[in-house]
C-alpha cells in the first residue's frame, strides 16, 4: 500500500516560509531555503533544472521516485502561484484540501474540501500505487493529528529565520519519530524519519 510522506525545506528554528508570504510574493524572504535545489553539479533525474550535490541528488530523487501525487493546502497553492494550472512535481498530480473553490478547472489538480481524510483518499487514488507527497503546514499538521503519517523528511538549512510559516503547527499529542537516516550536504542536512506506531 502506498505511504503518505511528506518531505519539505526548513529552517533550523522549523520555518517553511519567510516573512511576508502569499500570491504574488512566494514564499516570502526566505528563498535560501531552496538554494540547495541549484547549487550543486548533479542534475536531477526527476526535476529538469534541479542542480543538486551529489548527497542531496541521491536523497531528493529517491523520494521524488516515489510520490504518484501531491496533497497541498489551499495557502500552499495560492503562495506557489499554481492557480494557473501548475503543480509541484512534474509527474504527480495535484490534489488541493481547501474550503474555497478551484480557482479553475483543470486536469492535473483536484479540489477536495470535506477534510483530510478525504483529501488523502483522493490523493491515494491519484497516486495509483506510488505515494502521497504532502506540502505545507496545516495539511501536515491535520495529517499528523489523524494518525495518517508515515514518513517525515526534513530537508533542514542551516539558517534561523526567526520568522514566517511554521513547518508543524499545535498538535493535539506528541508524535514519536525513528530516524531512518541522516545525510549531510552542502548547505542542508536531510533527516529521514518513520512515525512511530
Amino acid at each position: 500500500m502506498s505511504k503518505v510522506i511528506v518531505g519539505l525545506s526548513v529552517s533550523v528554528d522549523g520555518f517553511i516560509t519567510g516573512r511576508d508570504p502569499g500570491a504574488g510574493r512566494g514564499l516570502g524572504d526566505a528563498p535560501m531555503l531552496f538554494d540547495w535545489y541549484f547549487s550543486g553539479d548533479t542534475p536531477s533525474e526527476v526535476f529538469d533544472g534541479f542542480r543538486l550535490s551529489e548527497p542531496s541528488a541521491g536523497v531528493f530523487d529517491a523520494l521524488a521516485g516515489r510520490v504518484g501525487a501531491t496533497l497541498a493546502g489551499r495557502n500552499t497553492y495560492d503562495d506557489s502561484g499554481w492557480s494557473t494550472g501548475g503543480t509541484p512535481h512534474p509527474d504527480a498530480q495535484l490534489v488541493v484540501l481547501s474550503h474555497r473553490p478551484a480557482p479553475q478547472s483543470n486536469e492535473r489538480q483536484i479540489f477536495v474540501s470535506t477534510g483530510i481524510e478525504d483529501a488523502i483518499a483522493a490523493a491515494r487514488k491519484a497516486a495509483d500505487g506510488k505515494d502521497v507527497g504532502l506540502m505545507g503546514g496545516g495539511v501536515t499538521t491535520a495529517a499528523l493529528t489523524a494518525g495518517l503519517v508515515d514518513e517525515v523528511i526534513l530537508h533542514q538549512v542551516p539558517i534561523l529565520l526567526g520568522a514566517g510559516r511554521r513547518f508543524f503547527q499545535e498538535l493535539p499529542e506528541h508524535v514519536n519519530l525513528n530516524l531512518l537516516a541522516a545525510v549531510p550536504a552542502p548547505g542542508v542536512t536531510h533527516l529521514h524519519y518513520e512515525v512511530a506506531r
